[in-house]
């Protein structure tokens, strides 16, 4: 060593220092964590590096804030260097290009005596060393914080030496030639159970597997989150239970529940890990978007948010009132936020891992770990939670089509809706419930899901009714989306009761001639018709019609869907020729008003195609949905409910036409359809099933007719109770098939045993119970081959 003096406790040296012998390690490498959990990840890492990292130049750990990066790091960094893999360990803290010329040049220092006054200089001469000598070396860069601060300080390539960098980045920088991205995610169930039980047996601490599967479940499964929480659980002396109640109290945040002192020389809680990833986030451009934007992503569903909800124009709204004074017109104003600066924003999020943004999935184009989204919320104060509550409701709607063409994009809003509502329901009904909830409600029932839908209405109701009292037009128009939606369900006649119910209501807080009063009467006239007074309903809808057209005129649509109403209803009381016909003249008013690909002009077209069959003309029918088919498709979308409904009813005029095996073999591929879009319970699968059964029966098979409508009676009973009248329908069918395929005695007895329930439920006048004593009666009298007359209930 060169003379020198010494003042104080330091020493001062007159000359460059002598290199070390090897092997040498520079810079500390952090300890393994007590609990250090083996990953696949780890033998993914070992695995590339081995015989020396020839074919793999260099491997980049990237992932979230919180993933485990740097434990991986530095347990590959212990193991080579205990088991002499290298001679040269330098471990590199990479959170700026300073840190990183830093820590080159005490190596620079240390392995080729380089003078430690010229850093820069003394790191050039530590890379120059790494590619001049054949030592084996490994250089790890954790935490690097931006792939520009190594530029001119990327360690050489070579056959010797290894490159281990660790980020939250995931820029296309890093990903070079010869470089490794290896994406470091989330424990395993399997992994994160054993990680908090050896964390917790270390102090003779001991939880039930299913209370620790629990808590990782909870804490999304995140390394860091289950390491400060088992530090807090050893520390409080609380047991697992007792922390998971503080993580569901929302008055609660992340940083309420951290350690008081972090485990494993971790340097930063949470919370604050991620909030330094933000920061950074905020700094790339489009400058100061990434953390609003990230801010109303942090409401939605963690599993997906349509890009378009994040581009719609009150998101770019909200995005333009937080950019950076930079970008402001010469008046001082922010300069409008564009849609694709709203896309630049999700993409600075995704390069440092605080979202994955896959714009090839555009309906789930932005997944964001759940405990992400509560820091950020963590971070808002009421007023701001309530605002951004408000705008993504706002922005919710705005995304959501008219038509739901594609069903994807709609279950994902109906996801994202749902979601909203639990992190900010109080802020959605005030100053008033937010249309983006009645939306919801519609989006399901149009969508089959009818029990949902009705049970989302009967919350709006309450909620409504608690916040707004009962007698505000929010609530009452809640209770209509009630009534509705039960009546669908099944229960026909209860829809019928609460819509009489709400009328009341509505004259007197109303009056008579609004719209909404005015669309009640059609309902109560409509829901008469549905529980089997059809005539009754057909007068009712004759008497509003003249005040819809008083109020709001011949052609305003409310008035034309009385119209529709009064049609449907003739045509339910006998006179199928009188609704054929008042169909025609409706859909001219409606090709006028509406124009040709409005869903109300489809509709009617697809009531004038049924009540020509109905009027006896079944291939005019046939005809008249073959050719409406198309245009369901081009304007609704091949999934949308009613275009299945449309093949539905072109596979029934098909058969009625007298091509029975035509009709099964659409049935079969209908069922497929429905099968994949709405599931297997879905009220229209299975109402699916049930024609499919129907119609192999008219082909000729009535064994299997029978056996498969008794196998959709099981399913029916299980899904929509032994009372909903779609499981009446399968009861008749079953015993009707039992008939045809040579059981008469005991269709007899099927019908003798549903007549009863059919009188309870529906009443002795309805028409669906007078089609069953007919059938009853037929098979008394010994059966045969069934006339139309002793169908099932069609």
């Amino acid at each position: 060593m060169a003379a020198g003096w010494i003042e104080g406790d330091v020493t001062f040296h007159a000359a460059v220092r002598q290199p070390a012998e090897l092997p040498q390690q520079v810079g500390v490498v952090p300890s393994r964590a007590l609990s250090f959990q083996d990953r696949a990840e780890a033998e993914r890492l070992r695995a590339a590096f081995e015989g020396g990292g020839r074919a793999v130049l260099c491997q980049v750990l990237t992932g979230m804030g919180g993933a485990g990066k740097t434990q991986l790091a530095a347990d590959f960094a212990h193991r080579a260097w205990d088991e002499h893999q290298v001679e040269v360990l330098v471990w590199v803290t990479a959170v700026s290009r300073t840190a990183i010329v830093s820590a080159y040049a005490q190596a620079g220092e240390e392995l080729c005596g380089a003078d430690p006054s010229d850093p820069e200089r003394a790191a050039q001469v530590f890379l120059a060393w790494l590619r001049a000598k054949q030592h084996r070396w490994l250089v790890v860069l954790d935490d690097v914080a931006d792939p520009d601060d190594l530029r001119g300080l990327w360690p050489p390539a070579g056959p010797h030496g290894r490159i281990l960098i660790t980020t939250r980045r995931r820029d296309a920088a890093l990903a070079r030639e010869g470089h490794r991205l290896i994406e470091v995610g989330l424990f395993t169930r399997a992994e994160a159970v054993a990680y908090l039980t050896r964390a917790l047996a270390i102090h003779d601490r001991e939880e039930r597997e299913e209370q620790l599967a629990a808590l990782a479940s909870d804490l999304g499964r995140v390394p860091l989150a289950l390491a400060q929480a088992a530090a807090y659980l050893i520390d409080s002396g609380e047991d697992t239970a007792a922390y998971r109640r503080l993580l569901t109290d929302r008055a609660a945040t992340l940083a309420d529940i951290a350690p008081d002192r972090l485990p494993d020389e971790q340097a930063l809680p949470l919370a604050a890990t991620w909030s330094l990833s933000l920061d950074r986030a905020d700094a790339l451009r489009p400058a100061g978007l990434a953390r609003p934007m990230l801010q109303l992503a942090a409401l939605l569903d963690p599993n997906g948010i349509p890009q378009g909800v994040l581009t719609s124009a009150p998101a770019l709204a909200h995005l333009t009132a937080y950019r950076t004074r930079a970008g402001h017109h010469p008046t001082g104003e922010p300069a409008p936020v564009s849609v694709q600066h709203a896309v630049r924003a999700l993409r600075a999020l995704h390069r440092l891992s605080l979202v994955d943004h896959i714009p090839d999935t555009p309906h789930q184009a932005v997944r964001i770990h759940q405990l992400i989204q509560r820091t950020t919320r963590d971070t808002l104060t009421p007023h701001q939670h309530a605002r951004l509550a408000r705008i993504a409701a706002d922005a919710l709607t705005a995304a959501w089509p008219e038509i739901e063409r594609d069903t994807a994009l709609a279950q994902a809003l109906r996801a994202n809706t749902t979601a909203l509502t639990i992190r900010a329901e109080h802020a959605l009904y005030r100053p008033y419930p937010h249309p983006v909830l009645y939306r919801t409600g519609m989006s399901l029932g149009e969508a089959g899901q009818v029990t949902a839908a009705r049970d989302l209405y009967q919350h709006l109701t309450d909620s409504t009714g608690s916040y707004l009292g009962p007698n505000h037009p929010a609530t009452l128009a809640a209770r209509s989306g009630l009534a509705q939606w039960r009546g669908e369900a099944g229960d026909t006649a209860g829809a019928a009761t609460a819509y009489a119910e709400l009328l009341q209501d509505q004259m007197r807080v109303l009056g008579p001639d609004h719209p909404d009063t005015l669309t009640t009467r059609s309902e109560v006239a409509r829901w008469r018709g549905e529980a089997g007074d059809a005539v009754g309903a057909a007068v009712a809808f004759g008497e509003l019609l003249p005040d819809m057209v008083r109020v709001l005129g011949a052609d305003h649509s409310y008035t034309l869907t009385v119209r529709n109403n009064l049609a449907f209803w003739r045509g339910e009381a006998g006179d199928a020729a009188g609704a054929a016909a008042a169909f025609g003249e409706l859909l001219q008013d409606q090709m006028r008003v509406l124009g040709a690909d409005h869903r109300h002009t489809l509709r009617s077209r697809t009531n004038l195609a049924r009540w020509r069959g109905e009027a006896g003309d079944a291939a005019g029918a046939a005809t008249g949905y073959a050719e409406l088919l198309p245009d369901m498709v081009r304007v609704l979308g091949p999934d949308h409910p009613g275009t299945l409904a449309a093949r539905n009813n072109l596979a029934f005029w098909r058969g009625e036409a007298g091509d029975a095996a035509g009709a099964a073999t659409a049935y079969a591929e209908l069922l497929e359809d429905r099968l994949r879009v709405l599931g297997p319970d879905d009220p229209a699968t299975l109402a699916a099933r049930n024609d499919l059964a129907v119609w192999r029966g008219e082909a000729g098979n009535a064994a299997g007719a029978a056996t498969a409508a008794a196998e959709l009676l099981d399913d029916r009973l299980r899904v929509l109770g032994p009372d909903h009248p779609d499981t009446l329908t399968t009861r008749s069918e079953v015993a009707r098939w039992r008939g045809e395929a040579g059981d008469a005695v005991g269709a007899a007895a099927a019908f003798g045993e549903l007549l009863p329930d059919m009188v309870r439920v529906l009443g002795a006048d309805h028409s669906y119970t007078l089609t069953v004593r007919n059938n009853l009666a037929f098979w008394r009298g010994g059966g045969g081959r069934c006339a139309r007359g002793c169908r099932g209930i069609r």
